[in-house]
């Protein structure tokens, strides 16, 4: 009886046994051989055909309806203007810069080596290169060194007019000269710093030429006149001088101030006097009535001394009574 169960046992022990030899065997079977177990094995892939079909079943999204145009706008025609009765006020436009001027004389020396120069020794250049051919200019307008002089500056168009008087009632407009630069618009100049050339009428005198300038040559042509003082309108040393720039005063070039500046010396030279009457435009009627309003009540009091001379042709005597401009 003991050994029929001894007999069991064992047979029990060498099945487990057989059963993990044939798990073992097949584990490395199936490691050299790469094979699966049926059970282990991936689900079976669809069909193309198939997965086509559900993906579009699911991916393909339902068709998008066009949207509807934009209804078109038509633009509305703005609104009339109402007519205007006023006059139309005239926005000067400063005009370019003036077109290079030739005179027919030798060219002054450089800048560098004018600057070196005394002011007694710029004045005998100056004469050398300039005299002999200035009186055959002269004597071709029957004028001559020496004559009453007139200056009159437009700084609209931004000319300079020499004229002569060679006879008593009789006076020749010599040259009209492009101004190179003046700083500011049209307006007076009311206070130092404004950068603003002066508008009005002034007189030049011998102590007032400076052959010393830093500008070439150079004259000062008196503001502030007692209408500026009257108005307590600031500034002084306002020039017509050489080079090409300026800050308030009236730059006319090298070449062009040395014929100016040479005319002027011997019109002063006996004591006598240039005036020089800087208008902001031609004072014609029609021209004051389209101007800006800004200095309106101004400009209106230089016309009775533009009309003087153009109607009578001669320099009016200019007084200030109250704080105003008189020409007579």
């Amino acid at each position: 009886m003991k050994m029929r169960a001894l007999n069991f046992a064992a047979a029990i022990f060498a099945g487990v046994v057989l059963a993990l030899c044939a798990r073992a065997v097949r584990i490395a079977f199936q490691e050299l051989t790469g094979s699966v177990p049926v059970h282990e094995m991936p689900h079976e892939p669809k069909p193309a055909s198939q997965e086509q079909e559900a993906s579009s079943k699911v991916s393909t999204p339902a068709p998008v309806p066009a949207p509807a145009p934009l209804p078109t706008i038509t633009a509305m025609p703005p609104a009339p203007t109402p007519p205007d009765s006023r006059p139309s006020v005239h926005v000067p436009e400063m005009p370019p810069e003036p077109p290079p001027f030739s005179l027919p004389y030798p060219a002054p020396p450089e800048p560098a080596a004018w600057r070196s120069m005394a002011a007694e020794e710029r004045l005998k250049d100056a004469r050398a290169r300039l005299l002999p051919k200035l009186r055959e200019e002269l004597a071709a307008k029957q004028c001559k060194l020496g004559l009453p002089a007139y200056l009159r500056l437009f700084k609209d168009s931004r000319e300079l007019e020499l004229w002569l008087q060679n006879g008593p009632k009789e006076w020749t407009l010599f040259r009209k000269y492009p101004i190179a630069c003046f700083s500011g618009t049209l307006g007076p100049k009311t206070r130092e710093g404004d950068m603003q050339a002066p508008e009005g009428f002034y007189n030049v005198t011998a102590k007032m030429l400076n052959p010393a300038s830093k500008y070439h040559l150079a004259f000062n042509i008196g503001y502030p006149n007692d209408y500026d003082l009257a108005h307590k309108r600031t500034g002084n040393l306002i020039m017509v001088h050489g080079d090409v720039c300026s800050v308030g005063c009236f730059a006319m070039t090298d070449a062009v101030i040395e014929e100016i500046y040479l005319i002027v010396e011997a019109a002063v030279k006996d004591g006598g006097s240039v005036a020089v009457h800087s208008f902001p435009f031609r004072m014609t009627a029609e021209r004051v009535q389209s101007a800006d309003p800004t200095h309106l009540d101004f400009w209106r009091e230089l016309v009775p001394a533009y009309e003087v001379f153009e109607k009578e042709r001669r320099v009016p005597k200019i007084s200030v009574e109250g704080g105003r401009y008189r020409a007579k």
